[in-house]
Parts: structure tokens; C-alpha cells; sequence
């Protein structure tokens, strides 16, 4: 039988590891440039956290969560997203007494049952970033920022921001009402799906992509009309922050996200170059969420990006990324007496910090040689039966294809002089 990674999973191959390095690289280093902590949350959680924190009504809770019952019999579910957990770990470790907002990033493999496509996956990796305990719309332009900083960094082109406003448990209410009075005029006319919601959660019929339901999306009524004062100043005074800051962006009405948590702001970032999937990251304000979660009242934001979709952009847009470091130095032999030689010699480079890489097996020197060239080395260590003798290493330089003689005892500093450029 021949075993295959299971559907919607993704092998990491060496040969695309300098992406996922370059962007954990950058991730780390702005974020620290915004003061944000990093945090771990375990990869499985109660199942109640997530059917509370996410909704019970949402397509991840009802279609897409890994669950199962533990040995213990306690229903467990690996985690479809960050948020919640990284919420019950603001509230059980008692960082309220923080100085807020508490600033908070995570990377990790999370897991949901859906269709696998370009750059979306059942496992997947995701950068999450979250900002808890203030309201601030300033908070929203930086959480935002991050995520923009991120993609510029990386060299993404036509970056923009879709940007809307769910409103509050204040204002939504009377929106919901007039949305679903709305939809009934049509219910005929509307996919399945779009029937389920308007009676579970009619805010997800805005997120539809159906072709039937789009002339009925483009005509319904308009959050932005029924926002509370609150609400409309807070979208009022982000919008203003970025049109200071001349960050492009789009008032998007149908950009509902699909977490049941989110109120007031909820945003993407776009990029060219995926497709139909234009969006890198999404995210959003959750200000009743830790309250939900038995915490006391604290707004938060954040947003999460998949990191395979980053790295499919990146191809897409033709981003260069650094190399990995790999051993510039290859040690081979003559013989099975100059092996002995040939793996204390290699043993003394990697104590000292010099990459090297050691011949194995029984092959002749040419067969060494030709690996060697394979692997890119600039030096190739020559060790045999002569110079074990005379206390020497032959030292080839691949690139110009010379070679010399070089004292056993002065080899590693003649190998640090040459491969720092002296």
C-alpha cells in the first residue's frame, strides 16, 4: 500500500522551507517592532469553548471542527482558530491586571473540515495576532497595521484593505430585523443555504457566493444605515486614521466574516495575485467575546492570516526570498583507515561552528567529489592515507578548482580566514 498525505494536508518540502523561514523571520521582527508577546495555546481546546466563543450556528462549529471524545470521555476539539483559546488564557492567567491592551501573536497549526482549494487546507498554519482590553479605534489601525506592515514587508503588490462595520448588540438588533423582513420578500428566490441562515444567523446570507443570491445581496439594506452613535463614530474615526495614513481601502457592506464574535469593526487585507481568493488575512473587533466566555466585559481585536496562502502569493507575485544557510564545506576520504580521520575532523567543524558535510558509505573519491559539486560546497576536505602522514588536510576549492596542503592543526583557522572573505 502506498500511503499518501490525507486530503486537505500539505507536506512542507526543503525546498520551500526558505519561504515559510523568511516569513516567520519577518512575523517575528514586526511584531516586536509593535510590542506584541508571543503566546502558545494548546492545539486542542474544550469543544464548549469554541461552540460558545465562535457560535454555535457558524459554519466552523456546524460543518468543520475535528471533535472527538477523549479517554476520559471529555469532548475535545482541535482548534479551528486561535482566538478563543488565546481569550481563555487572557482570563485564566488574570491578564486583565496587565497593563492593556495586551498584545499577543501565536503561530500554529490549526485544523477545519472544509473543501481543500489554492492556499486553504484542513491543516493549516496560522499567524494570529490580538489586541485585549481596549476600544480604542487606534487599536484598530495598529492591529491593522501589523497585518499591512507584514504583507508590505514581504513585497506583496496593490495591497488594499476591505473594511466594514457588524455594529453592536446595541445597534445590530433593529438591522437584523430589517434585513430578514427583507430577505422574506425574496425567500423563493434564494439558495438552501441563505434559507438556513435567515433563520439561524442572518448576518452569514451577506457572505454568500452563490450566483442566485448576488443581485438579492447587492439590493439589501445597509448596515452603515442603522449603526448605533457609538458604532458609527468608532468606524468614523478608524476611517479617518487611514485616510491620514493614505492606506487605500474599500467600505465592503457584504464583509461579515464568519465568527459569530465579532462586533463593530471587521476588515481584510487584499493582495494581488490569488485569484478569486484576493484575501491574505481577515479579522475583526470581539468586544463581547471574553464576557461570553465567562470573563468580565473587555473589548479586544485581532486577525488571522494563513501562512500557506502567504507563501502562495509569494510565488505567485514572484517574491525572492533569502537562502537557507546550508554546510560550505564537504570532508571526504581515501580509504576505510582515513575515515576514522575524516569523522574527527568533521566532528571538530561542527564544535566550532563551521557547517560541514560528511562523506558516507564506501565510494570512491571521484563519486565524493561529484557530491560535493552537487551540494554547492566551497571547500572540500581531502583525507587520506598521504596526508594523515605528513598531519595535512588536501583542501580543494570548488570553485577555482585548486588545491592545496593545508597543516592538520591549522585547518579550521585557514577555513575561517577563506570563507569569511579574508
Amino acid at each position: 500500500m502506498l500511503y499518501r498525505a490525507p486530503r486537505g494536508t500539505l507536506d512542507i518540502l526543503p525546498e520551500d522551507q526558505p519561504y515559510w523561514r523568511h516569513i516567520y523571520d519577518r512575523i517575528h521582527h514586526i511584531c516586536a517592532l509593535y510590542g506584541y508577546r508571543q503566546i502558545e495555546t494548546p492545539i486542542f481546546e474544550e469543544t464548549s469553548l469554541f461552540v460558545r466563543g465562535v457560535g454555535e450556528t457558524t459554519d466552523i462549529v456546524e460543518k468543520e471542527m475535528y471533535s472527538f471524545t477523549d479517554k476520559g470521555g471529555d469532548p475535545i476539539t482541535l482548534r479551528p482558530e486561535f482566538t478563543a483559546g488565546t481569550v481563555r488564557a487572557y482570563i485564566e492567567h488574570g491578564m486583565h491586571t496587565l497593563p492593556q491592551p495586551v498584545k499577543l501573536y501565536s503561530i500554529g497549526p490549526a485544523f477545519r473540515y472544509e473543501r481543500p482549494q489554492a492556499g486553504r487546507y484542513r491543516q493549516f498554519f496560522q499567524w494570529n495576532v490580538e489586541a485585549i482590553g481596549e476600544q480604542d479605534p487606534a487599536v484598530d489601525l495598529e492591529i491593522m497595521s501589523v497585518a499591512w506592515q507584514l504583507y508590505d514587508d514581504l513585497g506583496f503588490q496593490n495591497l488594499a484593505f476591505q473594511l466594514n462595520s457588524t455594529g453592536c448588540p446595541q445597534c445590530r438588533p433593529n438591522y437584523l430585523q430589517v434585513l430578514v423582513d427583507y430577505y422574506r420578500g425574496h425567500q423563493e428566490h434564494i439558495c438552501e443555504d441563505c434559507q438556513r441562515r435567515l433563520e439561524r444567523n442572518p448576518l452569514r446570507v451577506l457572505d454568500c457566493k452563490n450566483e442566485v443570491c448576488q443581485p438579492i445581496i447587492a439590493a439589501a439594506p445597509q448596515i452603515m444605515d442603522y449603526l448605533c452613535q457609538e458604532c458609527a463614530e468608532h468606524f468614523a474615526t478608524l476611517r479617518g486614521y487611514l485616510d491620514e495614513l493614505d492606506r487605500p481601502y474599500t467600505i465592503n457592506h457584504r464583509l461579515v466574516r464568519g465568527l459569530d464574535y465579532y462586533t463593530k469593526t471587521v476588515f481584510e487585507v487584499w493582495a494581488e495575485g490569488i485569484g478569486a481568493q484576493n484575501a491574505v488575512c481577515g479579522g475583526g473587533r470581539y468586544d463581547g467575546l471574553a464576557e461570553e466566555l465567562g470573563g468580565p466585559p473587555t473589548p479586544g481585536i485581532g486577525f488571522a492570516s494563513g501562512l500557506e496562502r502567504i507563501v502562495l502569493t509569494m510565488k505567485q507575485q514572484e517574491v525572492v526570498v533569502p537562502a537557507l544557510p546550508a554546510p560550505r564545506i564537504f570532508v571526504a576520504y581515501l580509504g576505510p583507515e582515513a575515515k576514522t580521520e575524516a569523522v574527527k575532523l568533521a566532528v571538530e567543524l561542527w564544535e566550532v561552528g563551521l557547517g560541514a558535510t560528511l562523506a558516507f558509505g564506501g565510494r570512491s573519491l571521484k563519486a565524493q567529489m561529484r557530491q560535493a559539486g552537487k551540494l554547492d560546497a566551497a571547500f572540500t576536505l581531502i583525507l587520506g592515507e598521504k596526508e594523515i602522514e605528513a598531519g595535512q588536510v588536501a583542501v580543494r576549492d570548488m570553485v577555482r578548482g585548486e588545491q592545496v596542503e593545508v597543516a592538520r592543526g591549522e585547518v579550521i583557522s585557514w577555513l575561517r580566514q577563506r570563507l569569511s572573505g579574508g
